[in-house]
This record gives C-alpha cells, structure tokens and sequence, in this order.
C-alpha cells in the first residue's frame, strides 16, 4: 500500500511522529516480503560467530527464525552516514495540492533515515545546498543531535522561497571536501540543475565517490509529470521555478521531444553512476518511501 494514499499534509508539523510512522510501516511490511532479511529487527544485532559465548544469543530471534543472532554493542556499529539534500526552487515542484512536493518528499524520507540511523546507533550528518551549501553538520549519534537535525529540516518545510538556483557540481566538490571518514553518502536530489555542465556534475559525482564513500543517488522526481509528461492536451503556463522565466504552451506540442530530452538526461545518469560504482535510486515522489529505506539497509548490509 502506497503511504501517501491516506496523507495529510498537517502531519508534517510533527515531522519526528511522521518519521516513526513511517519506519514502523516499513518494517511491518518487511516481514512480508522477500526482503525480510534486511528487518530492522536485526539492525541491532549480529549473526552469532561459531566458538564465541552464547550468553548474548536473543533467543527470541532465534525461536523466530531458526538463526543465533547476538546483540550489537555500540562499538560495533560505526557507521557514519551524510544525508545531502537540494533544496533549490525546483524542489518544491509540484506546487500546491494534497500531496508531498519533492523538497518535502525528501525531507520526511530523511527523517525516517535518521530515526533508523538512530536505532542502530549509527551517526548521521545533514548537508543542505542550492547555489551553495547552507547548512553542514558533523556525523553525530545522540539524540540531542536528532533533535537539532529535525528543526533543520522543519525549516527547510516551512521555507517557500522560490527563485533558488541549484550548483549542484559545486556543492557535491563542497561536501565531498567536507567528510573526512569513510561514510554512506545519500543525496535527495532532482539534479535538474541551473544550466550545468553534465560533465562538470558527473565529475563532481565521481569526487564524491573517489574518497572511499559509499553513494547512493536517490533521483527525486514527479515522475508523472517530470518524466512522463502527463497532462491534458490543453494549454498550460509553464513556469521555471528557479528562474521564473514563464511559456505557454499546449502540452501535447512538446510531449515528444521532451520525453526525449528528459529520459536521455536520465539514462545518461544512471550510467555514469554505474561507471562511479553509485547506487541510482529512482525515487518517485508519489511512490511512498520504501524504496529509500530499503536502499538504505542493502547497502548498509554491504558496508559491515
């Protein structure tokens, strides 16, 4: 079941409730799927090393899954994960409605991150850009620093500045200069960026990827309307949310040729991500979040 089908956009004034809504939704339908292996269940535990004592087994595991699992202690879970989010104007697309827009979208997604970070004791850090990086904060597991990473985000909601433009390429060299341990990487972003150079933003991708991090690129978009196109065959006021510059037009007049441009920026992407070794994430808006979360654990599950 799709999270949004019963969303209401009040609850995101209690963006920490939303996030363990979220979360548990998430792990209820892990148990019935083929991915149940990945349970947050064992998020805070070990599979049981053959020799060692069995005085740390959860036997409730056990009973449960026919495995020896032992539970983590703090020290065995170092993973540092930096969660980078675009929050440029072209982000708050779609504009209106009874639904999330992307900037929103990714802010609750990223909430559910750290509330799952947080349960496996695993520290997190919050970087925020446009045309530069705003906001930047240390990896860090306590809950004094959930809560700071939480108005972060609460502010990014409540801000509806439009005519932010995007540096992405900049940003992510930024970042990338920024984090100085071996950490999991994951960027929320459109990367529909202010007339970039694709080169420049592939590159910076790859200086992302050339320090040892592990990236995962969740490509946050509307896919209805952004990539497929989706409108009745009537005139439209289309207007540049980072610009402001405006065209009217019938949608069905550059339908093709759009389709066209947008799917080939788009495999172009993918495939520089598989060449950098990066996870590319589809993440549609109207989709819900399981997708991120369960990206999240598979690669966590490789970085152990």
């Amino acid at each position: 079941m799709k999270f949004f089908e019963n969303f209401d956009l009040r609850q995101l004034n209690n963006l920490d409730l939303l996030a363990k809504q979220v979360v548990e939704g998430f792990i209820i339908g892990l148990h019935k799927s083929p991915f149940h292996g990945f349970s947050v269940e064992f998020a805070e535990h070990r599979l049981y090393n053959p020799g060692e004592s069995t005085k740390n087994v959860d036997w409730k595991v056990y009973g449960r899954t026919n495995k020896m699992y032992v539970k983590r202690y703090e020290e065995e879970t170092n993973l540092r994960c930096q969660i980078v989010i675009d929050t440029s104007s072209s982000m708050y697309f779609p504009k209106g409605g009874d639904g999330l827009n992307k900037l929103q979208f990714s802010a609750v997604a990223a909430a559910s991150l750290m509330n799952l970070l947080r349960k496996q004791r695993d520290a997190f850090g919050l970087s925020l850009f446009e045309d530069s990086v705003h906001v930047h904060t240390r990896a860090k597991s306590s809950t004094k620093h959930y809560n700071t990473m939480l108005t972060h985000l609460d502010k990014l909601i409540d801000d509806t500045t439009l005519e932010k433009t995007t540096s992405t390429a900049s940003a992510f060299h930024e970042i990338a200069d920024s984090i100085h341990k071996r950490s999991m990487v994951m960027i929320f972003s459109d990367m529909f960026g202010n007339g970039e150079n694709e080169e420049d933003l592939f590159s910076a991708l790859q200086h992302l990827k050339s320090a040892k991090h592990e990236v995962v690129l969740f490509h946050v978009v509307d896919k209805k309307h952004e990539i497929d196109f989706e409108y009745e065959n009537r005139p439209y006021l289309f207007v540049d949310m980072e610009s402001g510059e405006e065209i009217r037009l019938q949608s069905n007049q550059v339908k093709e040729l759009y389709q066209e441009k947008v799917k080939a920026f788009a495999y172009d992407l993918k495939m520089k991500c598989l060449q950098y070794n990066i996870d590319f994430v589809e993440a549609d808006i109207n989709e819900g979040f399981h997708p991120v979360l369960q990206s999240y654990l598979v690669k966590r599950s490789k970085m152990r």
